[in-house]
């Protein structure tokens, strides 16, 4: 299928072939028949992609501080190439789609294969989107009306929250697209409408619409709306402009009357004069997206709605709501279309609203094509300017997985390990698109069994999040491939059992992405402790840094839990660097108000040789601290790794500490030692050891949730 694209370093617009994408359970699966360019959104994401590396920092200047803070901790280099290859990944464009649905999730309701629907789904000819952020259409409104609805339903969220009643009076403060939505919304609400803007035309099609205007500006526009109402001003304002000034809303404030209602839908600076704010009593409220239920993980991603008891107006409500206006004619947006454009020549329209900014909505159309079958797997073309891959690999590899971490750590070091990869696998398709083309695969897919039934490729790397590492890894080493899991192994003991006596049997290797035992300072400092007579004793601080409540690394189902997904790599370092059995676990988590804070916490061991290690798993601290700090202690020396750059020996015989070299954290080293292992025929990690930490992994855990303290070996 085809999807377009921006990049975000150049700005750069293309229609990609990509995968079609899978669906979840609680998700539809739209063939697209109109989708709306929208110009204000979408000509601010092209002149971010254009601008200068400069003036994107300009514009972005918390995340300039993000990326000062990890230069200071991480380095330049590395934190550098992290800026460059997030800014290389192309982005999805759009977000208002009309089509009809092929799929529907097994945990959907509502909705059934043939539906015409509209939903927040991106210029592409096939989507998936949440089933919540979707709304049936009815015969009466077409393709090209139902996809203004999104757009719209921003409008409508705007104009709830001021609240509105019948006979009162709205400053429409800008007259772009959603400007115009919502002076449509307000005369169809019974509201006598003011609207604000320069442009001529914009203010043209307002008064078609039913409002009065103005192209006056600053004080001689807050002049104008108390003339148009009595002197009494603006029972609300709602600010429908992209501005980086915080003058629109100082203008708000005053051109509304005593108490008014002021609602931010569009971009501006809030520097505030307190003073109006304070004499008016007034209120001011930003309105977010479509609706309540956007942006919460429950409501998008598990179909959990909002009883209308409760919530009478969400996201999926306003989209129904707008709808029914447009088949009752209450709204009439095809009025603002001022260009209709094949998707396949979506650059053109982009260049359309750059060059034209007289321009409103820009309709792009698809085929209709009522029996085009979705691909799941498509090849990846490359340039004349791709460097010739690899023809005798030992390892053909298949690739499950292209977040983030695939992409931008491990997937890069492929190759260079002497790796092949033969096709990429994500369920959205788009991931895996990328990152086939990064590695110079053959195909792209969204079809796991492209990879697992395929008998040209021998590795398969399972990059997918936590809780399907365990089924996919059994599922490859049935079919007799090597697998390479990105950690943890497993959620539940029960998999690991099952993992344990299949990879026993199976003629294929197995491994974990435990990549810290490979690094080049875990190396040199076993050699520094060769030979020690005494017990170790190692503390492991690891500055985790927070992630929100709603991530699903901390979701037990999902991720398991920090301290299983992300805690396993430090229980695996300290196997390695003590090189003897576990064989006590205490854990301490952190509580409030009695429920545990399982990322903060301090897992304490004992192993088998009487040495001792700790692990300090914290989430709470600075983000300019190094993330990861490993001391030693035995026969009177102390060694230190700090953050992966620089090991520090202190006692005698001294040892140089060095200057701080580019951090290392053992990625390519692991892929060398899979790659060997693959050809000796022997786990690169004994499995005894590998299935030793992944257990007590799982129990350190279970240990946190339950608030108990010690597990010893029995």
């Amino acid at each position: 299928m085809k999807q377009v694209l921006q990049r975000l370093d150049s700005g750069q617009i293309e229609v990609r072939d990509v995968p079609t994408p899978n669906i979840g359970p609680h998700q539809l699966l739209i063939q697209t028949r109109a989708t709306l360019l929208s110009a204000g959104t979408e000509r601010m994401l092209v002149e971010f992609g254009r601008a200068s590396l400069i003036g994107k920092a300009r514009s972005q200047p918390d995340r300039v501080r993000q990326v000062l803070d990890r230069m200071r901790t991480d380095g330049i280099g590395p934190t550098l190439e992290a800026v460059r290859s997030k800014l290389a990944d192309p982005l999805p464009l759009g977000y208002c789609n009309a089509g009809i649905v092929r799929a529907v999730g097994s945990k959907v309701n509502g909705f059934s294969i043939g539906d015409r629907v509209v939903s927040n789904g991106y210029h592409a000819e096939w989507v998936r989107v949440p089933a919540t952020l979707a709304a049936p259409l009815p015969d009466g409104v077409s393709d090209e009306s139902a996809c203004f609805t999104p757009l719209a339903a921003v409008a409508l969220q705007g104009i709830r929250l001021a609240a509105p009643t019948l006979g009162e009076t709205v400053v429409v403060f800008g007259l772009g697209l959603v400007g115009l939505l919502s002076v449509q919304l307000l005369r169809a609400s019974g509201c006598r409408v003011i609207g604000l803007d320069l442009n001529p035309e914009r203010r043209r099609m307002a008064e078609q619409f039913g409002a009065i205007t103005f192209e006056s500006t600053g004080a001689a526009q807050v002049e104008a709306v108390r003339q148009a109402t009595d002197g009494v001003g603006a029972d609300a304002v709602l600010l429908t402009l992209a501005s980086k000034s915080s003058e629109p809303v100082s203008l708000a404030a005053e051109m509304a009357r005593q108490r008014g209602r002021l609602v931010l839908v569009g971009v501006a600076a809030l520097e505030l004069n307190r003073e109006p704010f304070f004499r008016k009593e007034l209120q001011f409220m930003v309105s977010s997206s479509y609706g309540p239920g956007r942006y919460d993980p429950a409501y998008e991603n598990e179909g959990q709605d909002y009883p209308i008891g409760f919530v009478r107006w969400t996201a999926q409500r306003n989209f129904a709501a707008v709808v029914d206006q447009i088949d009752r004619g209450g709204i009439d947006p095809l009025q603002l279309v001022t260009h209709r454009v094949p998707v396949f020549e979506a650059a053109t329209a982009y260049e359309a609203i750059l060059e034209d900014h007289d321009s409103l909505a820009v309709i792009l159309t698809y085929p209709e094509r009522e029996d085009a079958a979705a691909s799941p797997t498509v090849p990846v073309a490359r340039s004349s300017s791709t460097v010739s891959r690899q023809t005798h690999a030992q390892v053909i590899a298949g690739v499950l997985g292209a977040g983030n971490f695939a992409r931008r750590t491990l997937l890069p070091l492929l190759g260079k390990a002497g790796i092949q990869v033969r096709t990429v696998v994500s369920n959205g398709g788009l991931d895996a698109s990328l990152a086939a083309e990064q590695v110079q695969a053959d195909a792209a897919s969204t079809d796991i069994a492209a990879v697992i039934d395929d008998p040209n490729v021998n590795a398969v790397f399972v990059l997918t999040r936590h809780d399907s590492h365990a089924s996919l890894a059994l599922r490859a080493l049935r079919a007799g491939k090597h697998v390479f899991v990105e950690k943890p192994l497993a959620l539940h003991s029960e998999e690991l059992d099952e993992l344990e006596s299949l990879a026993s049997e199976s003629p294929g290797v197995l491994t974990v992405g435990f990549n810290r035992r490979w690094a080049p300072l875990t190396n040199e400092l076993g050699r520094r402790l060769a030979g020690r007579v005494g017990p170790l004793a190692i503390t492991c601080t690891v500055n985790a840094g927070a992630l929100p409540a709603d991530h699903w690394a901390k979701s037990r189902g999902v991720g398991g839990g920090r301290l299983l997904g992300e805690g396993c790599h430090f229980i695996d370092l300290l196997r390695r660097v003590v090189g003897a059995p576990i064989a006590s676990l205490d854990v301490c988590a952190a509580q409030v108000d009695s429920r545990v804070v399982e990322d903060i916490a301090h897992l304490t061991l004992r192993f088998a040789d009487g040495s001792i290690g700790t692990i300090a798993y914290l989430s709470n601290g600075a983000r300019d601290y190094p993330k990861e700090t490993v001391t030693c202690f035995a026969d009177g020396r102390t060694h230190v790794i700090e953050n992966w750059r620089r090991l520090r020996s202190f006692g005698r015989p001294a040892v140089a500490a060095g200057w701080p070299r580019r951090q290392n954290k053992g990625h390519l080293e692991q892929l060398h030692a899979f790659v060997a292992a693959i050809g000796r025929g022997s786990p690169p990690i004994p499995y005894d050891e590998l299935f030793e930490v992944s257990r007590w992994s799982i129990r350190a855990a279970e240990l946190a949730r339950q608030g108990l303290n010690r597990i010893e070996v029995t």
